[in-house]
Formats: structure tokens, sequence, C-alpha cells
């Protein structure tokens, strides 16, 4: 199911307040763009059935300039199967990865993902594409608008080994994945980076 309409609308209503807090210096300003801050996650709440200040919560994380967050996810091979990680809080098997963390180049954030998750360690090789979250996924809980780096990337040591974020760890055949969690990963998004494990030479894809 595609993200409905009201979602990107609604979440920029709430980037738009966001910003103008951020940057308006008239306190009768202020007053509007928190005026319409509190609009936006009131009217988040419905659709959702969330109480409103939990939205505006979620909302207010990150104060300032609204900007896309960035996920970064990798395909590792090994025999012709792909590294799959089993999530804590759902059950379902991704791709390793995550939000990138401040400080770290998206090499050096998605080799820190795989390490953590995966036990094993590995260098990034390419980068397979960058795209919009919301034109390859189905709806998905969270509010911030996202980026995805897809990477290659090659073993260079460790073992498997489950994290606090996963409970298994395993290698699977392009024709017998697991259950997915759709929110992280799909099955055409790693049928990609097989494409460009067996072509390295295609090119970056994007949005």
């Amino acid at each position: 199911m595609a993200e409905p309409e009201w979602a990107a609308l609604l979440r920029e209503l709430a980037a738009i307040a966001q910003t103008g807090l951020a940057y308006a210096r008239d306190p009768f300003d202020l007053e509007r763009y928190a005026r319409l801050g509190e609009l936006a996650a009131a009217l988040i709440a419905v659709p959702t059935e969330t109480e409103p200040a939990v939205i505006a919560a979620l909302l207010q994380d990150e104060p300032g300039y609204a900007t896309p967050k960035i996920d970064v996810r990798a395909g590792l091979f090994r025999n012709g199967q792909v590294l799959l990680v089993r999530e804590v809080n759902d059950g379902l098997w991704s791709l390793p990865g995550g939000f990138a963390d401040v400080n770290l180049s998206p090499a050096e954030a998605i080799e820190a993902e795989i390490e953590q998750e995966t036990g094993f360690t590995a260098r990034a090789t390419k980068l397979v594409s960058l795209l919009d979250r919301r034109r390859h996924h189905a709806a998905h809980p969270r509010l911030r608008y996202c980026y995805r780096a897809f990477f290659l990337a090659e073993i260079t040591g460790g073992a498997a080994r489950p994290s606090l974020e996963t409970t298994a760890v395993d290698f699977f055949p392009e024709d017998a994945l697991p259950p997915l969690s759709t929110g992280r990963v799909t099955a055409p998004l790693i049928a990609r980076l097989y494409a460009h494990w067996r072509a390295p030479e295609l090119p970056t894809e994007f949005d």
C-alpha cells in the first residue's frame, strides 16, 4: 500500500512549522509557527489514532531546519546468498543497516552498522542507490522524511553474531528469502543489490 497523500502534506506542514520556529525572530511569527506545529500534530494524530502529544514529541526530536534523515543498508554476499538479520522489534528479516551516526562518513556508517548488527567486519565497495523511502516502500510509521543509501560491501572478518537489535544472522538465496521487514527492505530492493553484485559496472541509481 502506497503512502497516503495526507502523510506527505502533513509532513510538509510540520516541517514548515519546525523551520519557522528555528529562524523566525518576530514573537508573533513564533507564536504562529508554534500553533502551526500544534495543528500539524493534531491532524496527524487523527488518521494514525495516536495522541497528539505523542505526535508532537516525535516532531520535536530534532529542532532546526527540517531535512531528510539518512538510512544506510548493505548487500553482502557469500556463495550467491545475501546476508540478512532478523529484527528484534518485528521478528522479520532485513538487510543490516539503520540511521547513519554523526561523525561517520557514509561508508563508515554502513560498515559500523554491519559489525554492530551481524558480527562481521566489512568494507563498503559501491554505492548502489540513493532512494526516496516513500517511492519504494509501503506506508511507513515514521514521520520523518528519509533518504536510503544502499551499498555493496565485502566481508573482511568476524563471525555471525546477533545483537541488541537483531535476534539472528544468516545467508539466504535470492529465490528463498525469509519474511521481510518491508518497512526496511523489499524483495525488489534486494534484487537490485543482486544485479549490481553480478554486474559491478552498473551505474549508481537515484531518485
